[in-house]
């Protein structure tokens, strides 16, 4: 076992392309019930009501959609240099890049699938204008109520041909701990989850069966507790929103789940994690074989097909669906 690396503090922002920009964007805003930081000419800067930086959501009007860019804040500007240096030695790198309206210069990388990440230190800390300013000092913004009105940013999964490679790469990359997995019967891994901190986790990978290259699978927010999943899931019905599975529990890191499509099509998920944090230190990876995953989720509920083969950008017979 080697020491664990905590050079990266947390998943920053996630940056979504969208071929809807107006629709994707209301979804964001009024149902799901993101704030906008800032409104650009083809670009939104989005965040949920205890996110403390300037935004956790870049939403994007592109050609098509999936995921464009994925950034990790670092613990310090010397963790920052530390970090950039094992990525050059790895042969990923990019380079530096001035960064988004919420931060200060990136270092952004590739991962073996092509998706680009990115890391920064300096950051905008977000200040609630005064009629959303908290009566408690300790939190970002005041609770707004809007649409489903997540509290943070909690993770997203991203499609991969190889999550064997994907594993090797985020543990020497961003010192990332793999908290469980699933070990196929052919050898492959089927998927595998990571943490930088001590959340059970912050990214996964998933083996992706449509034949592409860089897609997205989805992105997540948290909110409180299960009931606020039940209210969110009457909001997206009344709203003609595209409920895909859920709400349920999954077995996998015990989440309490529900999982929509957003107007363009990109997949994404409202989550209760409760009170799960991995503080073992020496946690050892959970993992789970193909015969326990055909069992479906934690309460029986069988995972649905559409699961496994819907990705953004769309390829193959989805992309003609």
């Amino acid at each position: 076992m080697t020491e664990p690396c905590f050079d990266v503090a947390h998943l920053g922002h996630v940056e979504l392309y969208t071929d809807k920009f107006e629709e994707s964007l209301d979804f964001f805003t009024r149902v799901y019930g993101l704030t906008p930081s800032l409104l650009e000419d083809g670009c939104a800067y989005l965040r949920a009501f205890d996110d403390y930086e300037f935004h956790t959501l870049k939403l994007t009007r592109h050609h098509t959609t999936g995921v464009g860019h994925v950034a990790y804040r670092t613990a310090s500007p010397q963790a920052l240099e530390r970090r950039v240096a094992v990525i050059e030695a790895m042969g990923c790198g990019i380079g530096w890049v001035d960064g988004d309206a919420g931060h200060g210069r990136a270092y952004r990388f590739t991962d073996p699938d092509g998706h680009i990440f990115e890391l920064y230190y300096d950051t905008k800390i977000y200040e609630a204008p005064e009629a959303e300013r908290p009566a408690l000092k300790n939190i970002a913004q005041r609770y707004h109520g809007r649409g489903c009105c997540p509290r943070r940013l909690d993770h997203l999964n991203l499609l991969a041909a190889d999550v064997s490679v994907i594993r090797d790469f985020m543990t020497q990359a961003l010192g990332s701990r793999v908290t469980e997995q699933i070990q196929l019967d052919n050898g492959r891994l089927g998927g595998c989850w990571f943490t930088v901190n001590n959340k059970s986790y912050d990214i996964a990978y998933s083996e992706d069966h449509g034949g592409g290259q860089g897609r997205f699978h989805h992105v997540t927010y948290a909110v409180d507790q299960r009931e606020d999943i039940l209210r969110a899931a009457d909001i997206f019905l009344e709203n003609g929103v595209h409920i895909e599975t859920g709400p349920h529990k999954h077995a996998i890191q015990g989440t309490f789940f529900l999982y929509v499509w957003e107007p363009a099509g990109n997949r994404v998920e409202l989550a209760n994690a409760g009170a799960r944090l991995i503080l073992r230190p020496d946690w050892p990876t959970v993992t789970w074989t193909e015969t326990e995953r055909k069992k479906g989720q934690a309460w029986g509920l069988k995972t649905i097909e559409t699961f496994h083969t819907h990705g953004t950008p769309p390829v193959g017979a989805d992309k003609k669906g």
